[in-house]
């Protein structure tokens, strides 16, 4: 098993598979809980963070509602895009395609824009901070179903030039991707990139439905795949990228235990696999902290880490000459 060394986590990369809602730190939620008046239902930081115990996805999304509550105003968003780049840049980000939720936020009376206008008064100038490019991709709640997604994806449309793509997310269970079809296609008339959540807790059908009846450039999560010897045959013929989690699988009982997970099997059957941090606040870590805890427990070399960082240039939503940029950087670290 190859030591853990300093360079790592710090090892240039990018990162494809975080919620900006889910880097929520304790410290953050209760410093704008305190500037919005809000009172939360956790007596201070070490409170909070001992609820992040959970069973199973739902168990998180319950935890995960409540903390966005607090926020409120375009401030709030541009403090949390901060943070969150500030911790990923130290951790070796260079370029992070962003999601985030309108419809949780919309639904609590908080605005597409004024969400929009706070992520984007910080990403507009993140690579001149923090040295991470970004793009920005808005995710459908799946439990809220197709309609509601065709009508956020009308005020999205009024603000394309603002995003980079679409998702698909929250609780994957009892909720096909077959059913978004529509809205789908739709954003794809638009020029958005596509991408779903499929195969995380739901089956590998779902994965199916993403790339067949979606039309996705890449699977966020996709471990389900493994459980269809055809379909990892099919992403790895087609090199559709899938953003793998670790440390959230585990936190959210996907798997039982880091060493149980199939990453290992999906590389070893060709698939394009990117190591991700998910939801950083809530799972453990953000990506550098993934990036080590797989070499720590998996086994996975100097060369194999190396290899998942390009495999996150490779699939990223990019022109070809940032992609070359970021290579360098990548072949130089």
């Amino acid at each position: 098993m190859a030591p853990e060394t300093p360079t790592t986590s710090t090892l240039p990369k990018a990162e494809l598979h975080v919620h900006i809602e889910g880097a929520l730190e304790p410290e953050l939620t209760f410093d704008r809980a305190r500037r919005n008046g809000i009172t939360l239902p956790y007596t201070d930081v070490e409170d909070l963070r001992g609820r992040y115990d959970f069973s199973n996805l739902q168990s998180f999304l319950d935890l995960y509602y409540t903390g966005m509550n607090v926020l409120r105003r375009a401030e709030d968003f541009t403090a949390l895009a901060d943070d969150y780049l500030a911790r990923a840049a130290h951790q070796g980000v260079r370029h992070a395609e962003i999601f985030f939720d309108p419809q949780a936020h919309t639904t609590r009376g908080v605005s597409l824009e004024t969400a929009l206008d706070g992520l984007e008064a910080s990403l507009s100038s993140s690579r001149e901070r923090f040295g991470v490019s970004t793009g920005l991709i808005a995710c459908f709640l799946r439990d809220r179903g197709p309609a509601e997604a065709e009508r956020m994806l009308d005020e999205l449309l009024e603000h394309s030039h603002r995003i980079t793509g679409v998702g698909l997310d929250s609780a994957e269970l009892g909720y096909p991707p077959a059913d978004f079809a529509n809205v789908f296609a739709r954003a794809r008339e638009a020029g958005l990139h596509l991408v779903a959540h499929a195969g995380e807790e739901g089956p590998a059908e779902y994965v199916w439905q993403a790339l067949d009846v979606l039309g996705v450039e890449r699977i966020d999560h996709g471990i389900r795949s493994v459980d269809d010897e055809e379909l990892v045959r099919r992403i790895a013929r087609d090199r559709v990228p899938l953003t793998v989690c670790p440390l959230s699988n585990v936190r959210l009982r996907c798997v039982n235990t880091l060493p149980e997970h199939c990453l290992p099997r999906l590389v070893d059957a060709g698939v394009r696999t990117t190591i991700n941090s998910d939801d950083p606040s809530y799972f453990g870590g953000h990506v550098g902290d993934n990036f080590a805890a797989i070499e720590r427990e998996l086994g996975f070399g100097a060369r194999d880490l190396r290899e998942f960082a390009l495999n996150s240039v490779e699939a990223a939503f990019l022109p070809e000459p940032e992609r070359d940029r970021l290579r360098g950087q990548i072949q130089a670290g």
